[in-house]
């Protein structure tokens, strides 16, 4: 993953987090987060974590579970292990063998742009 702006923020697992997780830098979630996730930079979800949340990032590699939207804004990588259910606006997507995807796709030219974008995420 690139370097976001700031430090690299970690939910480790066994850790549950729950309300808004805003950030700078790029994410590593292992654990649980039930709310929110936004971040400028790169967010990484581990193959045992678990995100009920609406998720916002620059670029995104999931291995665990995602049950909200996700709007990224560069590439979204869902590994085999991966489970998402939820809407998905990104540009470019790679979906390994086995992942699971439940939602609406929108990808490049034809992903919603500007407000319709936001209101992919916000939506719930």
């Amino acid at each position: 993953m690139a370097k976001g702006t700031g430090p690299e923020t970690i939910i480790a697992h066994g850790v549950r987090l729950e309300g808004d997780l805003v950030a700078e830098g790029d994410i590593v979630i292992e654990g649980e987060v039930h709310g929110t996730v936004k971040t400028k930079g790169d967010l990484r979800i581990g193959d045992q974590a678990l995100v009920e949340a609406n998720i916002e990032a620059s670029n995104a590699v999931v291995s665990g579970e995602i049950r909200g939207n996700i709007l990224v804004h560069g590439k979204l990588e869902l590994f085999p292990s991966s489970k998402l259910t939820g809407d998905v606006v990104t540009e470019v997507l790679a979906i390994g063998p086995g992942a699971q995807v439940n939602g609406n796709v929108s990808m490049g030219a034809e992903a919603p742009k500007g407000k319709k974008r936001a209101e992919a995420v916000d939506a719930e």
